[in-house]
């Protein structure tokens, strides 16, 4: 079945994370996406390994796995922006486009005359975002942004590590580079929004995006304790500052995580560890009295959970409906039975690998479900097939181009 986007093509001018994990969120949906890249180099990414893939033959490839991340289901075309024939291509498919998604530097795509006010008057109907680390505006817009920068300077590293009282340790940035990823998730919303209102207004419209700007959106609960309450959150490891017990703990053989959402739950726990008086103890027994007591609560739920392995104490708690989880590490949780089960993995055939294996989309739509249709591309694989059969050109014409440095 046709996916829920396959009536949009959109022009994939952005290279590294945030803007690629927006277009593949579209291409997934089953978008049109036409990624236009440095001939010769491509995206950043392209180069930041090892690892780089390995193929069928058990061979490690030129193919990095981070560029496989975040660019399946996608076209590549090679096309020199700092070339006057590439610009007029680059304004050519655009103006065949729905959408175009960009995250150079302020100004920079101006230069070029690939920007929103340029391009809206060859495609009215355009949807343009913009994605840069500050903003278009502001004292921070000419800076170039980060993820790691974006996520201290986020307030995101202010709670993320262990607790500041802590020996030998400080802020820690995020296992993935959250800023781009929610970055890419907020354009790829706002992208949607834009061709619906077109859809009643006839026009597209620029959307500015900032990394910095949704990192901030992000901090959601943290973020109300200050302005709600002006409490400054600060690093709390494991620990949860609005509920407990909900918190990594250890076991006879590792660790587990409990999470108790309420009064109900952290009475079955407390009857489990044969406890059940804590649950009635005024000083334990609703949400706010156990965050204020939570260090002497904290340490009469870990004496007794030592005594038991990990995987005793998660059929005995999820037995009696107590939230709880093991920790995973990355391949035990892509082989786990409900992630396989949700097919949370799939395979698709690449260019250069054979086969690779991917991360799927997860959205699940009834009528118009996601696929991946394209493993990520090799570097300009598509060049002549867009030129050709969306452009029309000749193949005369794009030997021509290409003879000239242009592709």
């Amino acid at each position: 079945m046709a996916g829920a986007l396959s009536h949009i093509r959109v022009l994939d001018l952005s290279r590294v994370l945030a803007g690629p994990w927006c277009t593949q969120m579209l291409a997934d949906l089953g978008a049109d996406v036409i990624k236009v890249e440095r001939p010769g180099k491509g995206d950043d990414t392209r180069q930041w390994g090892p690892p780089f893939a390995i193929d069928d033959d058990g061979q490690s490839t030129v193919e990095s796995t981070y560029f496989l991340s975040a660019n399946r289901g996608k076209r590549s075309v090679t096309v020199n922006i700092a070339s006057p024939q590439g610009q007029e291509l680059i304004r050519t498919l655009a103006a065949m486009s729905d959408v175009v998604v960009e995250n150079f530097k302020v100004g920079t795509l101006a230069r070029y005359g690939l920007d929103y006010d340029t391009l809206k008057k060859i495609n009215p109907k355009l949807v343009y975002c913009s994605i840069t680390g500050f903003g278009q505006d502001g004292p921070y817009a000419d800076r170039a942004g980060y993820d790691f920068m974006i996520q201290g300077m986020g307030g995101l590293m202010s709670i993320t590590g262990e607790s500041e009282d802590t020996v030998d340790t400080g802020p820690q940035k995020v296992g993935v580079a959250i800023a781009d990823i929610v970055t890419g998730l907020y354009c790829a919303s706002a992208i949607q929004a834009a061709l619906i209102s077109r859809e009643n207004t006839g026009t597209g419209q620029y959307i500015d995006m900032s990394l910095l700007d949704c990192q901030v959106a992000i901090l959601a609960n943290q973020a109300m304790m200050y302005l709600g309450a002006d409490q400054v959150p600060s690093r709390m490891g494991n620990a949860h500052p609005n509920i407990v017990p909900y918190q990594v703990f250890a076991t006879k053989d590792g660790h587990m995580i409990i999470a108790v959402g309420n009064d109900n739950q952290f009475e079955q726990l407390c009857c489990l560890l044969k406890c059940p008086e804590i649950a009635k103890d005024p000083s334990f027994s609703t949400n706010q009295q156990r965050v204020a007591n939570r260090v002497s609560l904290v340490k009469i739920l870990s004496d007794r959970l030592v005594d038991k392995t990990t995987s005793e104490w998660l059929a005995l708690l999820e037995s009696v409906g107590v939230p709880c989880g093991k920790i995973n590490a990355i391949d035990e949780t892509l082989n786990d039975l409900q992630v396989q089960h949700r097919q949370m993995r799939v395979c698709a055939d690449h260019e250069s690998i054979g086969s690779v294996d991917l991360l799927a989309s997860p959205i699940k739509l009834s009528e118009t479900p996601t696929a991946v249709d394209r493993a990520p591309p090799t570097l300009g694989q598509h060049t002549d097939e867009v030129l050709t059969q969306v452009l029309d050109y000749s193949e005369e014409q794009v030997n021509q181009l290409r003879a000239e440095g242009v592709l």
